[in-house]
């Protein structure tokens, strides 16, 4: 998430906190760690990501532990990294509640079908010879292509899942970032595209997506893709150009799936998969070593009435 340039002094007098080095190193953005770059703000509040933030290519790290200043970045000591993070995005990319079923800032593009009972929130683009079903929502900052087709209830730009486990409440972290559909994707029928928290959500050009599908925060899917029915993917994944997802296949958060993957129905993905290689199963294993461990367990009745028999 992009901000008017900052400073270091500047944040952590915003968040009422000490800092260590140089006050006047710019800042530029706020960012999770997996999307970081130079000049951006991350937050650290466990002992076992210290060690990644502080190398990360993040100029600010918030940390709720005083370590040493690595050459060339800031800290800012915090005793909750989390909700001074949270308290960061909200400053610098406010919630705005849309009243509107069209809101003045939207802007759309030549050639485009959008049905009346369609919402767009603040600042969303809509490029050109787009389509839009009845009661499809875009929430705020989304930007769709061209030649886009997105049916009939679907949500584009939802609020991230990610929660912070307080003891007697779960914390939401905010959302700040968008979702970006790129050109000549189709999303099916009541389909969900959660926006990025900091960064971008993207599905690639020429992407088609089914009913039901749900595609998490900060998902990066590629090119000609294919998501099938009922597929849940979760944050922070990245798919790879041309991957097919079959119905109900589940990904979890923080995996990388590479180009020219297959993953068959009811799947269950454990761990990043490597390219052009087809998957089945949960876990989810290489198809055809998948079919000799069930050809295998198939025999293993037999194999104690043998037993038995001796």
């Amino acid at each position: 998430m992009k901000i008017a340039q900052n400073t270091l002094k500047n944040i952590a007098q915003l968040l009422g906190c000490d800092f260590d080095g140089n006050p006047e190193l710019p800042v530029t953005g706020v960012n999770e760690i997996h999307v970081v770059e130079n000049g951006d703000v991350v937050f650290v509040d466990h002992p076992k990501y210290y060690d990644k933030a502080l190398n990360s290519k993040a100029t600010i790290v918030i940390i709720n532990q005083k370590v040493d200043c690595p050459e060339g970045k800031g800290l800012i000591f915090s005793e909750d990294p989390f909700r001074d993070f949270n308290s960061l995005i909200k400053f610098f990319r406010p919630f705005e509640f849309n009243t509107s079923k069209v809101a003045s800032s939207a802007q759309i593009g030549t050639n485009c079908q959008i049905h009346s009972t369609v919402t767009l929130g603040n600042n969303v683009k809509i490029g050109n010879n787009t389509i839009l079903f009845p009661n499809v929502v875009i929430h705020d900052n989304c930007i769709i292509g061209d030649n886009v087709i997105i049916q009939s209830n679907c949500v584009i730009g939802g609020m991230a899942f990610y929660y912070k486990n307080r003891g007697d409440h779960r914390e939401r972290l905010n959302s700040g970032g968008r979702t970006i559909i790129q050109d000549y994707v189709e999303i099916g029928a009541c389909s969900t595209v959660d926006k990025g928290v900091t960064g971008d959500t993207i599905i690639g050009k020429h992407t088609k997506i089914d009913n039901h599908v749900q595609i998490g925060h900060d998902t990066l899917v590629g090119e000609m893709c294919i998501i099938a029915s009922q597929v849940g993917v979760a944050g922070c994944s990245v798919i790879g150009n041309n991957v097919t997802l079959w119905g109900q296949a589940g990904i979890p958060s923080d995996i990388k799936i590479e180009d020219n993957v297959t993953v068959m129905a009811q799947s269950g993905v454990s761990k990043s998969l490597e390219a052009g290689k087809s998957y089945f199963g949960s876990p989810a294993g290489e198809f055809r070593e998948k079919m000799r461990e069930m050809a295998s367990i198939r025999q293993i009745p037999s194999i104690i009435e043998k037993l038995k028999g001796e």
